[in-house]
């Protein structure tokens, strides 16, 4: 049985991969190289921690057009985590095996599910995931699933930083989460 308060805090989660106009190069894979992490009250209807983990690629690099996407280059990830080590900090610091966390869609959840597969990486979340734009459409009454950046304009909320920046958008994300909340439109679990 959960502890009182132990449902308030939700971790949204957004990352950045190595990516390329079309195919991967010969060899490499798309894989994290950010973790965006904001900490939401939902209690208090706040916004209470934002994290940004920065993750070395193992099996690929940077490319031009990810770098023009994202802001990220190869030298900065370079001084990240390692992907193993980032998950650790993810489990360690965050509470993310036990913390309900949600995402934008489900490209987040099953690219960690591909990259803790192909490392022998413990996943570091628990089962208890939202898909906040299945959430937002639900809310809205929608046909089609918006993208976070045209969420945020149905919404009338402002687009705070860059899109495509793990950091901003997980940001972003949570303030979707809590506009739903405040009009019931965030499912309990």
């Amino acid at each position: 049985m959960n502890s009182p308060g132990t449902d308030r805090l939700l971790n949204v989660v957004d990352v950045e991969a190595t990516c390329w106009p079309g195919s991967p190069p010969p060899g490499a894979v798309g894989e994290i190289i950010e973790i965006g992490l904001t900490v939401v009250d939902l209690a208090t209807a706040e916004r209470v921690g934002r994290h940004r983990i920065l993750v070395r690629p193992a099996r690929s690099e940077v490319s031009p057009f990810c770098t023009e996407l994202t802001g990220l280059s190869q030298e900065e990830v370079d001084g990240g985590r390692s992907f193993a080590d980032a998950c650790r900090l993810l489990a360690a610091e965050h509470r993310a095996g036990s913390r309900r966390w949600a995402s934008w869609g489900d490209y987040d959840r099953h690219q960690f599910t591909r990259q803790c597969g192909a490392t022998g990486t413990p996943y570091p979340f628990g089962r208890r995931h939202t898909n906040a734009k299945v959430a937002f459409t639900e809310a809205y009454g929608l046909r089609k699933r918006p993208g976070m950046a045209q969420a945020l304009e149905i919404a009338g909320l402002p687009l705070e930083g860059r899109h495509h920046r793990g950091e901003d958008d997980a940001w972003n994300i949570a303030a979707l989460v809590l506009h739903l909340a405040g009009r019931d439109g965030w499912p309990a679990q």
